[in-house]
């Protein structure tokens, strides 16, 4: 049986090696006086995922070093070994470890994911493919439109750097898998270099290199940043709400609250507790500032502007009392013309009574036939019926385009007709015989400066916070990352 060239080579080489390490001992004996160098590279075949809250990232890669070992050069025909694994155990190779490592480890299946290659005149290839799991320190004020610079940074576990020294392949030592990509993160660029770190035993070779990312926006837009705006818009809607429909503005100003409540926990949820706001606090406080300053707004426009509480206020020479009749399902009330009594004396008192509604929202003014012979000034007929539900919404014979285009415009020459038909519906719009004319409550001028504060200074914070996160961003610089001085 004939052995192969190779193993009858190989087998030579580990004698003789085996036979110079028991006559040295120690590394600095078997070396020369120069440290051995250990070059490096490394092809990155998968990135991610990067996790804001345990602030680490993980990749897969396979990572290569190369360095000369004169003791297990060799001639033949052959110009190159690959050999097994096992036969690292034989050979001394580098203790490189990663500095900012977590939870890194070796792919065995099927077997380990390990390759050793020994050329004629002892350079030695040994590659292995790893899964890398770093810690990552993150700055999240600008969060979500932050850049992260990502280390990796490993070297030599127990040798200073006069035993051994690390260095990069050549100038592209660092490499990526065509098509890689992240979910999350654009990759901009992965500056590289070496560097010596001094500690408590020496200083030992290191070498570093960061993945500088820029993270996707897209996502935040769709779910957090356009979701509030148009929360924020909505609860402007308030401001177009008669100031009288208490429940429906209070109601619409609670429910934005709530609602930007529980988008501001769910961003939250994959963020680690930082002192500090992000980028994306700061949009969402400022958003609660507006769904509460429009409460607010309101709460102003109902004490100092509102008159009533819905229904129509009337003059005290119009209604004298407010009786109930025999009919039970509906309000009744007694319209009796006060004109002709104490009409001086009315007219130093207040100038409107709230005539109280109750189950039904239509009321009979009934006036009798006597009435109608004695005053002049009341309405021909026997009986008026009047909704007193929102009377200046009575319909006005318009396309319904227009009529939401002056709603939009808040149009004061539009609003004050409608009110007219609505007092001329209602029997009141006429005018009696001292001049002045019944109306109910008109737009407050709070509202109509909301309807154009709000939206403008709104416009004005999204243009300056889009322009200071997108422009005002700072460049990567090496001394951010910062490393242990301490031994092991």
């Amino acid at each position: 049986m004939s052995i192969p060239v190779d193993c009858s080579i190989w087998q030579y080489c580990c004698e003789w090696y085996e036979n110079d390490i028991s006559i040295c001992n120690i590394m600095e004996k078997c070396f020369t006086d120069t440290p051995t160098v250990v070059q490096t590279n490394i092809l990155i075949r998968s990135m991610g995922p990067v996790s804001e809250l345990d602030m680490e990232y993980s990749m897969d890669c396979y990572f290569r070093q190369y360095w000369r070992d004169q003791r297990l050069s060799f001639m033949g025909p052959i110009k190159s070994l690959s050999l097994s694994i096992k036969m690292l155990e034989r050979i001394w190779r580098p203790d490189t470890y990663f500095y900012n490592g977590k939870n890194s480890y070796v792919h065995t299946i099927t077997v380990p994911n390990k390759l050793l290659r020994i050329s004629q005149d002892g350079d030695i290839l040994y590659s292995m493919r790893l899964t890398i799991k770093a810690k990552c320190p993150m700055e999240l004020r600008s969060f979500p439109m932050d850049r992260q610079s990502c280390p990796l940074i490993f070297g030599s576990y127990a040798y200073t750097s006069k035993d051994l020294v690390y260095q990069w392949q050549n100038k592209a030592s660092v490499n990526f898998v065509p098509g890689m990509t992240l979910s999350q993160f654009d990759l901009i660029s992965s500056p590289y270099r070496n560097f010596t770190l001094t500690r408590r035993e020496g200083e030992f070779s290191v070498l570093q290199v960061s993945f500088n990312l820029q993270r996707h926006t897209g996502y935040f837009l769709i779910q957090v940043y356009v979701p509030c705006i148009l929360i924020v818009v909505l609860s402007w809607v308030s401001f177009w709400i008669h100031r009288e429909a208490t429940s429906d503005r209070v109601g619409l100003g609670i429910t934005t609250v709530l609602t930007l409540s529980t988008i501001s926990l769910d961003s939250r949820t994959d963020l680690p507790k930082v002192r500090y706001a992000t980028a994306l606090d700061w949009f969402l406080l400022m958003s609660f500032f507006y769904c509460i300053a429009t409460l607010l707004e309101f709460a102003g426009v109902h004490y100092f502007t509102k008159v009533g509480s819905g229904e129509i206020p009337v003059d005290e020479d119009d209604w004298e009392d407010c009786n109930e009749t025999e009919e039970e399902t509906i309000g009744v009330t007694d319209f009796v013309d006060a004109s002709t009594k104490n009409l001086d004396s009315t007219k130093r008192r207040r100038s409107s009574l709230i005539c109280p509604i109750y189950n039904n929202s239509t009321v009979l003014y009934e006036t009798r036939k006597t009435s109608l012979t004695s005053n002049p000034h009341v309405p021909s007929t026997s009986t008026v019926r009047v909704t007193m539900d929102r009377m200046t919404q009575t319909e006005t014979k318009l396309p319904k385009w227009k009529l939401f285009l002056y709603c939009l415009k808040g149009d004061e020459k539009f609003r004050k007709q409608r009110e007219r038909e609505a007092a001329v519906a209602s029997g009141l719009g006429k005018g009696n015989q001292h001049g002045h004319m019944r109306h109910v409550n008109s737009v407050s001028l709070i509202d109509r400066t909301a309807r154009v504060v709000f939206p403008a200074s709104f416009g004005f914070f999204n243009l300056f916070y889009w322009m200071a996160y997108f422009m005002l961003q700072d460049n990567f610089k090496w001394g951010d990352t910062k490393l242990s001085p301490r031994s092991h």
